[in-house]
């Protein structure tokens, strides 16, 4: 992912380069392209690159401007060359970011659920996406810049009113050649960053950390950094909670009315049924124009709330029949008994019709 930001800062990295390359220090030249490429991609770049790379002896060691001493040349002779950290990752996590970057299409997509996912579906594959994606677990080339996608889908669509925009004005290209894969749908972005939502769903464990340099975000395992972490630990702990609180105070402006109700009343007074189990409810008149949401997730949600009352109200009825019929064997009473038995459980009846 690059940043207009970026692009006086890839410059100065080329210019440096070109000094190195005069200089006949081909190493600092090759790494200050490669940092140039990678904070803002150009063609002058890669150019150069190709140039610096062709000058480099195949074989030897790049060129170094010479020792100030013998005794200098001798100790660096002596020394081992620092070896670079080497990144290991497995083809499950490769392919793992490779979806997310270069396949998906919108927010479902990039967490792997329906468009009638429920919230705790949203979240609970989100879990599973973020252990797999984070960038101190999985080294694969990309995994930084998949795991700021699902953490910017599950913000989105974990949010009722920014979902219900989401779902009406309809996706919009998840990410394009043009914008190296930022997987931002236009006015649809997470109020939380990637790291900020990761805590909230997982807690301040201590196992994860991030951090800025001016570019991008960088991702390191938190022992690297003791200082910070013993100057920062109180605070960080507490922003989980922090944002807790404030999200809990803002809902309380944006509580509304229910969309539907199931009995009948002067707010709600217009009838309808649900088209898979034809579940009578009534609705408000302005529901047609007001309502913006998915009808159908609506319906699925409205379904299950009449299951779950007619068990509870079965269940009623019989413990009732069952109690009446416990009082006659008691007392003998054949006639009663029987009564009880021939009693009709309407709700009963109605549950055994749905689940035909």
């Amino acid at each position: 992912m690059t940043f207009e930001g970026n692009k006086d800062e890839a410059e100065r990295c080329i210019e440096i380069a070109q000094n190195a390359f005069a200089a006949g220090n081909y190493e600092k030249a090759e790494r200050f392209l490669m940092k140039s490429e990678r904070m803002y991609p150009t063609a002058r770049a890669k150019d150069l690159l190709t140039v610096v790379r062709a000058a480099i002896p195949t074989g030897s060691a790049p060129k170094r401007t010479p020792p100030s001493s013998p005794s200098e040349d001798v100790r660096r002779r002596k020394t081992p060359a620092p070896q670079p950290e080497k990144r290991e990752y497995s083809p499950e996590q490769l392919e793992a970011v490779r979806r997310i970057n270069t396949k998906c299409k919108d927010y479902y997509e990039i967490l792997g659920v329906s468009k009638e996912a429920t919230d705790s579906d949203i979240k609970k594959a989100y879990k599973k996406l973020a252990l797999q994606l984070h960038p101190d677990k999985n080294h694969a080339p990309g995994a930084a810049e998949a795991f700021k996608a699902i953490g910017n889908a599950a913000g989105v669509l974990t949010d009722p009113e920014k979902r219900k925009q989401y779902d009406v004005r309809g996706e919009e290209p998840a990410h394009t050649p043009h914008t190296h894969h930022q997987y931002y749908a236009r006015g649809f972005e997470s109020d939380l960053t990637a790291e900020e939502l990761f805590n909230m769903f997982f807690g301040h464990t201590g196992n994860f950390t991030a951090f800025s340099a001016g570019g991008p975000t960088v991702y390191r395992r938190r022992a690297r950094e003791p200082e910070q972490r013993e100057n920062h630990a109180g605070l960080i702990q507490l922003l989980p909670i922090v944002v807790l609180i404030l999200l809990s105070m803002m809902s309380g402006f944006f509580i509304s009315e229910p969309v539907y109700s199931l009995t009948p009343s002067s707010k709600y007074p217009v009838p309808r049924e649900t088209v898979t189990l034809k579940v009578p409810y009534y609705v408000k008149d302005n529901f047609h124009t007001d309502y913006q949401g998915s009808l159908r997730r609506l319906e699925m949600a409205i379904e299950e709330e009449y299951i779950v009352s007619l068990r509870h109200a079965c269940q009623r009825e019989r413990n009732y029949r069952d109690s009446l019929a416990w009082k006659a064997r008691n007392f003998g009473d054949a006639s009663q008994y029987a009564e009880a038995n021939r009693m009709r459980m309407p709700s009963c009846e109605k549950l055994n019709k749905y689940q035909r």
